[in-house]
């Protein structure tokens, strides 16, 4: 009768599935905040914080959880260091909307929309990943394709401060989207490190 009572393995993976899912959203919400040519980004950032907030919650959950289960599908600091980067890239997508509310940004550049579609495609590839943890498959190529995102990624920031110098333009615009430009590679970078954890996972589980 006990025994029923334990939380099932199963249960992490649902989890990281709703986690991806929110991550899922809310980089989809930045790549249309960032499209979006009115400038009316109020509503957007809104709704990422709503997401940032769910992320958090699951992330409490899945901390309660691993202090209560006995059996667990992978290693506890696994689980726990996969739900707060999972949690952080929430966190950094909401950070840069933020950013760009605060900043009073009115116009985004084509070097921010290129930074939110790569975070778009990597949250798309995590959750397929994640969706699969159960039972892998098709994940050496999905992770392959990450690293591919975040070499994107690092090309586009490169490629976005050259030019943010480089134009010259007055130091408020520089500091500004220096900021923006710094949080989104963030995002990027963070994205590659949940490709790092669950590589590892599944290495050490195989």
């Amino acid at each position: 009768m006990g025994l029923s009572l334990l939380p099932k393995e199963e249960q992490y993976f649902d989890l990281f599935t709703q986690m991806t899912l929110y991550i899922s959203s809310a980089a989809r919400e930045l790549k249309e905040m960032l499209a979006d040519k009115h400038g009316d980004y109020g509503e957007y950032a809104q709704r990422i914080k709503g997401l940032e907030h769910a992320c958090d919650e699951l992330t409490h959950t899945i901390s309660t959880r691993l202090n209560k289960s006995f059996i667990t599908p992978f290693d506890r600091e696994d689980i726990y260091m996969m739900s707060t980067a999972l949690d952080d890239i929430v966190d950094l997508i909401d950070d840069a909307a933020r950013a760009i509310i605060i900043f009073d940004v009115k116009e985004i550049n084509e070097y921010a929309r290129d930074f939110a579609s790569v975070i778009e495609r990597m949250a798309e590839q995590l959750k397929e990943i994640v969706t699969t943890l159960k039972r892998p498959r098709n994940i050496t190529q999905r992770l392959v394709e990450i690293h591919r995102l975040e070499n994107e990624g690092d090309d586009i920031y490169h490629a976005a401060i050259a030019e943010l110098f480089h134009d010259a333009q007055d130091a408020l615009t520089v500091i500004k989207w220096k900021e923006i430009y710094e949080k989104l590679e963030a995002a990027v970078d963070r994205c590659e490190n949940v490709a790092n954890i669950i590589e590892s996972v599944i290495i050490k589980h195989t």
